[in-house]
């Protein structure tokens, strides 16, 4: 059955608050989603055609394939943006540790605090200084953390997103003053404080230059052991560099989205099954 949603016109739930517990890491068996036969619609026109893929814990998956061939769109249907958007309508279920994050009584809230989100293009809100921006997600989410404990919080989240030591001395500072790659490492610290169990990421350094990049990546490996990351990346050696597990993604004369492949990265990257993932890892279309 397809669901359509409305959630432009629904009222926004209440909020009940989240205590964050601090310093406690994260068990890598608790951070498993698994889509299953996922399709979806925009309007009339199905965009995705039943895509099933699990992305594990503990691991980098990315999302690869040709613009248009609904990864954004699948990335976004992960936690629950693909609603907002007027006429939507989706098939499947989304599991999150077994917990299909769309059934009935499923706070949106909740879902998008276990399942976070990092964008193309870095967005800190420019009238909040360094500090304000990484704990701004605990309000939004109904995250209670104690005031004495704030102070830490920022310090382990700028420390885990490679940014504390480039800011730690302007905290009260805007966040918009920072350079592109700094405020979207501060888009990650603040994705991270709200303790997400996944952190999904649509081209986080597309718009970035290759120092940013090689620090975001940096960043992307060490949080891989405590959230599960998705990526859509159309950098190859990005994706060879930072992934354990890929998806081929293509839509195909005017047919919706669909994963042609999925597999390990090494296996997808030299030992493709299907001729169209060679040619696309490889540079011959796309």
């Amino acid at each position: 059955m397809n669901r359509a949603f409305t959630a432009r016109t629904n009222p926004a739930p209440s909020l009940a608050p989240v205590t964050a517990v601090m310093n406690t890491p994260q068990s890598v068996d608790r951070a498993t989603l698994d889509a299953v036969d996922v399709s979806a619609w925009f309007g009339t026109r199905k965009v995705l055609d039943r895509v099933s893929l699990t992305m594990n814990a503990g691991e980098v998956t990315a999302l690869i394939g040709p613009s248009g061939c609904g990864k954004s769109t699948f990335l976004r249907i992960l936690n629950r943006m693909h609603e907002l958007v007027p006429g939507a309508a989706l098939a499947g279920e989304v599991r999150l540790n077994g917990n299909d994050i769309y059934r009935q009584g499923e706070r949106i809230t909740e879902t998008r605090r276990r399942i976070g989100m990092v964008f193309q293009k870095p967005n800190p809100f420019p009238a909040m200084s360094i500090a304000e921006n990484v704990t701004a997600g605990l309000k939004l989410t109904g995250t209670s953390v104690a005031r004495g404990d704030r102070d830490a919080l920022v310090e382990e989240c700028l420390t885990k997103a490679g940014l504390w030591k480039e800011v730690k001395d302007r905290l009260r500072q805007p966040g918009g003053a920072l350079s592109g790659g700094q405020q979207q490492r501060l888009c990650i610290a603040r994705s991270l404080a709200v303790r997400p169990d996944v952190l999904l990421m649509d081209e986080p350094c597309s718009a970035l230059d290759p120092t940013s990049t090689r620090r975001i990546e940096e960043t992307i490996g060490e949080l891989r052991s405590e959230v599960t990351i998705v990526i859509v990346t159309h950098n190859m050696q990005q994706a060879a560099r930072v992934s354990q597990r890929c998806a081929f993604f293509l839509a195909e004369d005017g047919a919706p989205g669909h994963v042609v492949e999925q597999g390990g990265t090494d296996d997808m990257f030299h030992r493709p099954e299907d001729q169209r993932t060679s040619d696309y890892v490889n540079g011959r279309f796309g």
